[in-house]
């Protein structure tokens, strides 16, 4: 799945990890429902592209998981 890596050169790996860093630090950033469990940017920095199947749980189930994670 990562096959790409290998044949990037140094400077290609180094924009990849600044790439990769600059998502993971607007998610840790993120606030309010930014927070939610969607996150399309995050996931298009992977070089597979899926269409992700997306299902929200019935509400007492969300709400619990929103009440947990608070």
């Amino acid at each position: 799945m990562d096959d790409d890596l290998e044949r990037m050169d140094r400077e290609a790996l180094i924009a990849e990890v600044t790439k990769l860093r600059a998502g993971i630090r607007a998610h840790r950033d993120a606030t309010g429902h930014d927070l939610c469990w969607h996150h399309p940017d995050l996931w298009d920095l992977l070089p597979e592209k899926t269409e992700p199947a997306i299902a929200v749980p019935p509400w007492p189930k969300f709400m619990r998981g929103c009440i947990r994670y608070r």
